[in-house]
Parts: structure tokens; C-alpha cells; sequence
């Protein structure tokens, strides 16, 4: 597979298969994704992985807490508000893929399991925490942003599915119970990891992309 079609073949999985990922698998993943580009050479990540016992174990607590309506409280704070451009493009991707969804003649039960999907960590058999020191600044998130991509490209050549999900960091103190993680560590990004289910209805929509020429202003070609 070449860089290009990884691109386009990658998609956000929304729901996994039960299949279990081999640990060997993981890890010739993150090998190959940490030679990531990082300011300076920083290599400012520290990754935690997730599986087994121990993602059951959070995804239980993850659901009791997210059924208890307690407020997400990532690490890194979302924005207060969104511009009017990524608002609207928000708006109509919850939109379309309920649409999506309906469209599929889903039962009540099946579309409220759906909605909890991000609190199980959408079914997956592993999740990648992405981690940093909080002492960096803002543009070290940059680099686990090329870290990010390039641990879904590498899983994508090897025919896994992937989707980051701010969901998944959104109870911090779970995770860093769970997995040892140390306060002084930001819990930036949670990347789940597994085999597609092309039945489940959340795979069969895909978000469009802006087209180039709305994204890039050229100059001096």
C-alpha cells in the first residue's frame, strides 16, 4: 500500500469486531509510526497501550461515569466556541450521520448502544493514549498530531481500523488510575485500534472533505 491510497483509504472506525490485536502487531505499529518528525528531535511522547483486562476494566468505569452525565474534563481543553466555519461543518456531520443511521431502519436499542459508543471506546480491542509533559508547550501537540497520523497510516497498511476521539481522554483520572500514568503527564489523545466491522451501521457513513481550492490560497505559481 502506498502513502497515497492509505490516505484515502483510512477512515474514523466507529465500531470494531471482537478480534483481539496480537501485542507484536501493536508494537511493529508504534516502531514504525515514532520515526514521526518532532521539533528539535523532542520526541516529546510517551505512549500508554491499552488492551486486555485492563481496557475492559476502564471501558466499565468509562460507561458508569459517562451514563452518570459527569461532565468530559480533558487534559487539553476543548474550545470554548467554535469559529463559524468549523461550526457549521460540525453541524452538518452530526446531521448526515444521523441520517446515516436512520437510513439503515436501526431499532431504538441499536441507535441508543450507538450513541454510547465513544464511552466504549467504540467496542475496540486496544487504545493508544497518546501522552506529553505538561511543562511543553502548545507545539509539541503538533508533533503527537504526526505521531497520531502516523500510527493510523502504519495500522491502515496492515488492514486495521483506527479513530482518534477526544472521548477518549475525556475522563483523565480513569485512565491514569488504570494505566500508571503520572500526574505530571497530559493525557493529549485516545486512538482506538482494531478490525473494521463493516456491518456496523456508524462505518457505513463517511464525512466529506472541503474541496482544495476552498483550503489553499496559492501564490507565485
Amino acid at each position: 500500500m502506498n502513502v497515497k491510497d492509505a490516505l484515502l483509504s483510512r477512515r474514523s472506525c466507529r465500531g470494531f469486531k471482537p478480534d483481539t490485536v496480537e501485542k507484536g502487531t501493536v508494537r511493529a505499529i508504534l516502531e514504525t509510526a515514532t520515526h514521526a518528525p518532532s521539533w528539535a528531535n523532542t520526541q516529546p511522547w510517551e505512549i500508554y497501550v491499552a488492551a486486555g483486562d485492563a481496557l475492559e476494566r476502564l471501558r466499565r468505569t468509562y460507561i458508569d461515569t459517562f451514563k452518570k452525565e459527569v461532565p468530559r474534563h480533558p487534559d487539553i481543553a476543548p474550545p470554548k466556541t467554535w469559529p463559524a466555519g468549523q461550526k457549521q461543518r460540525i453541524d452538518e456531520l452530526m446531521k448526515q450521520r444521523q441520517d446515516s443511521i436512520s437510513s439503515t431502519g436501526a431499532n431504538p436499542a441499536l441507535i441508543r448502544r450507538m450513541s454510547e459508543s465513544n464511552a466504549r471506546f467504540f467496542d475496540a480491542p486496544v487504545v493508544i493514549y497518546l501522552c506529553m509533559d505538561r511543562a511543553l508547550a502548545p507545539w509539541s501537540l503538533f508533533d503527537l498530531g504526526s505521531l497520531a497520523q502516523s500510527i493510523m497510516l502504519a495500522a491502515e497498511e496492515r488492514g486495521l481500523g483506527t479513530i482518534p476521539a477526544v472521548m477518549l481522554a475525556a475522563y483523565p483520572e480513569l485512565i491514569r488510575a488504570e494505566l500508571a500514568i503520572p500526574d505530571q503527564l497530559a493525557i493529549v489523545i485516545g486512538i482506538a485500534l482494531g478490525h473494521l466491522d463493516p456491518e456496523n451501521p456508524m462505518n457505513k457513513f463517511r464525512a466529506e472533505r472541503r474541496p482544495i481550492d476552498a483550503v489553499v490560497t496559492f501564490k507565485g505559481f
